[in-house]
Parts: structure tokens; sequence; C-alpha cells
């Protein structure tokens, strides 16, 4: 009894189930057969409807195949699931079993704000997914995407496409071979090697990462580039891009680039701000300065760069732009002119002076030139000249135990084909030299005291000695020499701190200790002594102007 019950209940589900299933005709202005060139089909014309659960189906004629629970409709094809799905074509092919159609001929699916264009389109009920393959367009509210293949998913709003894709935006074109695209939220998933190019602007380049075409926010992934018309450019492993606000950051293998000024920045952290283009980078923050043939390396803890614009009404209006750099702790900088280690640099190509901060340390060649603060000023992209206030110092190493060495309160060091040729030291002039036979040999040590004193070099060695007709001094024979006067109070060397090849900027040498109670700065009191000392050194009718080599001691 309970057996026949259950197969009754049975029979009765699978009924429902199988009516759920079936296409149904719903209107048809008249209905024909013909056996033999269509058996089993209904020929049905005028004002078609069909229903298939939830979709209805309209076209103005139409072959229904009860038994294969199929059709065929033709002309003024119409679909409709539910109150969001629209589709439009000239001719349809519907399995009820499948739940699969097949639109053919100037196809539109619409949904909601969607608008998919092709000329054949099949579309699975049971997955809610329509494909084409021939070539379609898919617009919504803000873009238009067009490609070879493609495929879209009505619940999630979500696209795909492949071959030949482009999405034209009102501000920007995208191409690419494969993309992802939801047609809500507007943004584009890049899985392949894609190009989003700003006529005149800007272009990306990334093969992985999003792009939101509505607020043109962009993440980028595996060595992605954002490349400017200006020639800014950003690369790295990571990178956050906000268009519409002209800022970029960017984590891992960072370069910005500028190949107008021909400066590069590296780092594993670094921003840039689009307005005045200015940027930084840190975490192994290099930059490498390519303007001239002989390369720049610097490295600090952070670095930054600004394009600086000057205005110039008085020359026909014209607007100027200048690199400015800054480098803030562990600065380490090599050239093959000279190198240097400091706390801090502050450059600007407009004047060309780089300014050194904090216990800097110069060399050139064979010197070594430090102070409080120095100043480099660079001419056709090399070293002119160097100024420093503050415990100058200049020191060449001679042998192993001498070295020459000038100090004082301020100094001028001249740089002529890449060699020191002339210093000149005021305030508190201090020097100490080691002069030489004709054959090499030295002579002494001879040491002197002075408010100025110029020097003069030639094949890296003293030439000859300006000096004020205040000076003191002695030579001393090398083996009379006092204990501790051959060294001048502001001595020190720091020979190991120096980059020797661009690598050697990374290195993190612990810095020598200076002697404390070294001269200080001179007051302007002092540097009007200067003038008036430097005039007179020039201008006396007897200067102590002779060759360091002299062999006689002289001693005031």
């Amino acid at each position: 009894m309970h057996r026949g019950i259950n197969i009754l209940i049975f029979l009765a589900a699978a009924t429902m189930v199988f009516a759920q299933d079936k296409v149904y005709l719903i209107h048809s202005n008249t209905l024909n057969f013909d056996e033999k060139r269509l058996p089993d089909a209904q020929i049905l014309r005028g004002d078609v409807v069909f229903r298939h659960d939830s979709a209805l189906m309209y076209c103005d004629s139409a072959y229904f195949f009860s038994k294969q629970n199929s059709l065929h409709a033709f002309s003024h094809v119409r679909f409709e699931q539910g109150d969001t799905l629209f589709g439009y074509g000239d001719a349809l092919y519907y399995d009820g079993n499948t739940k699969k159609a097949r639109l053919r001929r100037n196809v539109r699916l619409v949904h909601v704000s969607t608008v998919l264009i092709t000329d054949s389109l099949n579309y699975d009920r049971k997955s809610n997914l329509a494909y084409y393959f021939s070539g379609g367009t898919i617009k919504d509210s803000l873009n238009t995407l067009t490609s070879v293949w493609g495929q879209y998913h009505p619940p999630t709003n979500q696209a795909m496409f492949r071959k030949q894709v482009n999405l034209v935006n009102a501000n920007f074109t995208l191409s690419a071979d494969t993309l992802k695209y939801n047609t809500q939220s507007h943004i584009a998933d890049i899985v392949g090697l894609t190009e989003i190019v700003y006529e005149k602007e800007t272009t990306i380049l990334s093969i992985l990462g999003k792009y939101n075409t509505e607020n043109e926010q962009s993440s980028l992934y595996q060595r992605s580039q954002v490349i400017h018309s200006d020639g800014k450019q950003m690369t790295g492993d990571t990178i956050f891009y906000d268009k519409q606000n002209g800022y970029g950051r960017v984590w891992g293998n960072m370069e910005m680039k500028d190949t107008v000024q021909r400066v590069t920045l590296y780092g594993n952290y670094g921003e840039l701000y689009e307005l005045n283009s200015r940027g930084f980078a840190t975490d192994s923050a290099l930059m490498v300065d390519w303007s001239e043939e002989d390369y720049g390396y610097m490295h600090a803890d952070t670095l930054f760069t600004e394009d600086i614009h000057y205005f110039y009404p008085d020359s026909s209006g014209v607007d100027t732009t200048f690199k400015q750099l800054r480098a803030h702790h562990n600065v380490r900088l090599y050239r093959s002119d000279f190198q240097a280690v400091c706390d801090s640099v502050s450059y600007n190509s407009r004047d060309s002076i780089m300014e050194l901060y904090k216990d800097p340390v110069l060399w050139n060649e064979n010197n070594q030139i430090s102070a409080d603060f120095i100043k480099v000023f660079m001419q056709d992209g090399v070293m002119h000249h160097a100024h420093g206030t503050g415990a100058a110092l200049v020191v060449k190493q001679e042998t192993a135990k001498f070295f020459d060495q000038l100090s004082g309160k301020e100094m001028t060091a001249y740089i002529h084909n890449g060699e020191l040729s002339q210093v000149d030291v005021s305030g508190n002039a201090e020097t100490i030299f080691y002069p030489h036979e004709d054959n090499g040999d030295f002579i002494g040590m001879n040491r002197t005291q002075s408010s100025y004193v110029q020097i003069y070099f030639k094949d890296e060695q003293v030439d000859h000695v300006l000096f004020t007709t205040s000076t003191t001094g002695t030579l001393y024979p090398l083996n009379q020499i006092p204990a501790g006067q051959d060294k001048l109070s502001a001595f020190f060397w720091a020979t190991n701190e120096r980059p020797l090849k661009p690598g050697d900027v990374f290195d993190r040498p612990q810095r020598t200790i200076k002697p404390v109670g070294a001269p200080i700065s001179a007051t302007e009191e002092e540097k009007e002594k200067t003038t008036d000392n430097k005039k007179d050194a020039k201008q006396a009718k007897d200067p102590i102007n002779r060759p360091i080599g002299n062999k006689n001691k002289r001693k005031q």
C-alpha cells in the first residue's frame, strides 16, 4: 500500500519537473504542418510567443518542435528573462532541454545599462552565461569594449574578453589580448599584456592588475610602467597610480626616470606627485645622474626630486624648468671626478650648485677636502670648485706617514681638468707640506701659520705658495720634526669612507671622528680682512711667493 503511494508521489513530482522544463506555445496567429518538409514541426506565423519557465520568446514566425522541446524563431526575435535581461536578433535557436539559446544576425543583449552587440551570440540559461566568438561589442554607461571573443555573466555583471581587446573611454583607450571587466563597478582586471593610453599625456603598461575606469585608479603588478609624455617614467613590482590626482606609489625595485633631465631614482619604495614632478625614493634609494658622459651615483636613506619652474618676463617670457634634488641622511656620492660622504645634500640644476651638510668629506684624485659645510660648483657637468666653511681642511697623502695639510675657517678648492689646481684658505690658515728635491727626494716638513694663503698645484704636486706678509713658518728636516707637529689640529684621515666605485655608495663604513675644537666659520669681519689680505698678497711690492721646494728654512 505504502509502496504504491510512494510510486504515485514520485510520478507526480517527475511530471511537475517535466512540466517546468517544457517549452510552451503561448500565441500564434496561424499554425500549420508540413510533414514532408518539416516533420514533427509546427509552422507558426504572426505574433508568435513562447514561454519556457521564466523566459519569454517573441518572433514573427517559428518552427516549433514540441517533441524535441525546441524551436527555431525568425524575424524580429525578442528574448526576455525576468525584467532585466533582453535579447534581440533576426533568428533564435532554442533548446528547452539544455536551456541553450543561439541568437544570430544583428544581435543585441540588453542587461540593465549594459548592451552587448554582435552577429552571433550563444546564451546558456543554466549557467547564466552569454558569449560571442566572431567579434562583438559591450557598452555600459561609461565604456565601450570590443573583442573577437567575449562572454558576459549577467548576475555578476562580469565580462571576459579575448583577442584584439579594445576599451574606449572618453579620456583614454585600453588595448589588450585578454581582459576581465565588470560593467557595474567599471573595474578592468588586467590578466595579460595591457596598454592604457591617455593621448599626448600618459601610457600605462601592465600584465597584471586592476584598473578602475571610473576614478582612473589602478593597482598594477609584475614590473608595470607608467610613462608620461614629458619624459617621466615610473616602474615597479607593484604600483598604485591615481591618474586624476596625478599621484603614484611604488613598492619593490622602483625606478623613477626623467628622460629630459636624464636622472633616475631607484629604491624599494617611492612616491610621485605629478604636480612639479615631486617624488621621493627610500629603502636602498639611489639616484643616477646620466645627463653627462660621466655618470653620478648618489645613495641616501631618502632621496627627493622636484621640478622648479622659473619664468623670465624680461626674456620673451621664457618658462624654464630645473631639477632640484635633496638627499637626507647617510649620503654617499660617487663620480669619476669626485666622491663625497655627508649627512644631507641639496642640488639645483639652475645654478649647478651642490650643497653638502653635516660632516661632509669630499675627495678629488688624491685629495681629501672637508669642512662643516661645503658647496660644490659644477660647470659643464664637472666640478669647477668647492667652497668650504668651518673647520675647512685639505689633506693629501704623500707617504704612509707624510700628509700635506691645509686648514682654516674658510677654503676654496679649484679643479682644472679633473685635478686640484689651486686652494685658497683664509682665517687661521695653517699648512703642512713636504717639499721635494727635483729628483723627488723629500727636503723636510714645512709648517706655516697665516691669515690667508693660496696654494697652487701642478701635476698633483704643490707648485708654489702665496702667503700674506704676516706669515710665520718653519721648515723642519725630516729627522728633526718635533713630536705632534706633523699633524694640524683639524687633521683627520677618512679614506676608509671613500666610495671607489658606483656600488660602494651602498656601503655603510663607520664615520671618522673629527677633532674637537677645530676652527669655526669665518665671521663677516674676518671675511672682510681676508679680502684685504688677498689684495695685499697680490699687490704687495715684495710678496712672499716662493716654491715650496726652496731648501732655505725660514722662521718668523
